[in-house]
């Protein structure tokens, strides 16, 4: 089976690369480190690193916090972090020396191979269920410990992987440890033919949400300088889904004319495209790359910047998440959560469905379905002051309730770590 996974992958070769490395208006490319997805990378300047692979942005700053308190436990242990993407990347820089960069293998066999000869690491962690079948199976050969952190798989994922169960079973068999979010996903990896043994429930590390203090005091001083006006953030939003929320601020500023929109797209390469569909709908805009205030006319601040996110949370009263107006999956509520924001959501949240169920659960979080119903439940949130504290406080609840994974996780990966 693997055989036959490996000769498609050859196959589809040119459409992946194309995908990977296509050139699109304002974003960055990979530059001369393109090799590093082929597996030529410079050799790390320490030996047998202990390797975490985190996809892009999303998984960069969620295992953040585990690299801290890895580095803490052990000053000493060298950590290469991978990503797949530039923005992951750029991410990674955050870290500075706490981390080496590279980017990530492909997952053919060569790569693979060169890859690992080179890094030769110690154990590999790989942040939520990245499986890819020649990756495992070299670690497997090579004996070097896998573990997956955040480990989840829905319902859905399990009834397809049913189909290929034998393969699925043959492939986990290099797996270490599963570090899962729930019961229900131990259960499902359990029936997938995943031992026992290597399954761990250690709740979401994501929930242990450390916050850049310095970007909350910049938003707070910032939505000082704002006054009174009223705020609500459209983050991380997606094409097709920027006009919706455009529309239900037009509506919204017919009941409430002062009312500041922020917002910010999720990926960089539209922030200019962005800035023209709101100056073509009329919008006065502020981009906060021009680093002034917005002025009393200006209806909509751009977030036209990466890794500000806490920052621009902070400045709102209530969040929209982008993401799910449009069926992407949405994106993670635990930020303006962990910061005692209301938050809304849109129907297509099916990658955060259990994060997003609890909010809703404690009524900490309201989904909409379309712009109408965005800029109504915008108004009404902002006009009652009350019920946006109450459901502030329920999402800050909902984080503090889940937390203690990181320590857990922490825990489990001592065996790992002290194996070479």
């Amino acid at each position: 089976m693997r055989i036959l996974y490996t000769l498609i992958i050859y196959l589809f070769s040119p459409f992946i690369l194309f995908l990977l490395y296509r050139p699109r208006h304002g974003k960055p490319g990979f530059g001369s480190r393109w090799k590093e997805h082929l597996g030529w990378i410079p050799a790390p300047l320490k030996s047998a690193p202990l390797w975490i692979h985190a996809v892009s942005v999303g998984e960069t700053i969620a295992v953040t916090p585990l690299i801290k308190a890895l580095k803490q436990r052990h000053p000493d242990l060298p950590i290469l972090l991978t990503t797949t993407t530039r923005t992951g990347a750029d991410q990674a820089a955050r870290l500075g020396s706490l981390v080496e960069h590279r980017y990530a293998p492909l997952d053919y066999p060569g790569a693979v191979a060169r890859f690992l000869r080179t890094a030769n690491p110690r154990a590999l962690l790989i942040m939520e269920t990245e499986l890819w079948p020649n990756l495992l199976a070299q670690c497997g050969q090579k004996k070097i410990p896998v573990a997956i952190l955040n480990a989840r798989l829905s319902e859905r994922s399990c009834q397809r992987y049913q189909h290929i169960r034998h393969f699925f079973q043959h492939m986990s068999r290099a797996l270490t440890l599963l570090l899962c979010q729930h019961h229900d996903d131990a259960a499902r990896f359990k029936r997938l033919g995943v031992d026992k043994n290597k399954l761990l429930i250690t709740g979401s590390i994501k929930f242990d949400i450390q916050m850049d203090q310095a970007q909350i005091e910049n938003g707070e001083q910032y939505r000082q300088q704002l006054g009174n006006r009223p705020v609500w953030i459209a983050a991380s939003t997606h094409k097709g889904e920027d006009e919706k929320i455009l529309r239900a601020h037009q509506i919204l500023l017919q009941q409430i004319p002062n009312a500041l929109l922020v917002l910010v797209p999720r990926h960089p390469e539209r922030f200019n495209d962005v800035a023209l569909l709101c100056q073509n709908q009329g919008f006065s805009l502020c981009r906060r790359s021009e680093q002034r205030s917005v002025a009393a006319d200006e209806q909509i601040l751009l977030g036209d910047s990466m890794g500000e996110m806490a920052y621009y949370f902070q400045m709102a009263d209530l969040a929209f998440m982008g993401g799910s107006l449009v069926p992407v999956g949405g994106h993670n509520l635990l930020e303006p959560a962990a910061l005692a924001k209301p938050t809304l959501i849109g129907p297509h949240y099916f990658n955060f469905s259990d994060i997003t169920r609890q909010l809703i659960a404690k009524q900490a979080c309201q989904v909409i379905h379309n712009d109408d119903e965005l800029a109504a439940t915008v108004q009404e949130l902002l006009l009652a002051k009350e019920k946006q504290h109450q459901m502030g406080m329920a999402a800050f609840d909902v984080v503090a309730a889940n937390q203690g994974a990181l320590e857990k996780s922490l825990n489990a990966l001592e065996s790992i770590l002290s194996q070479r």
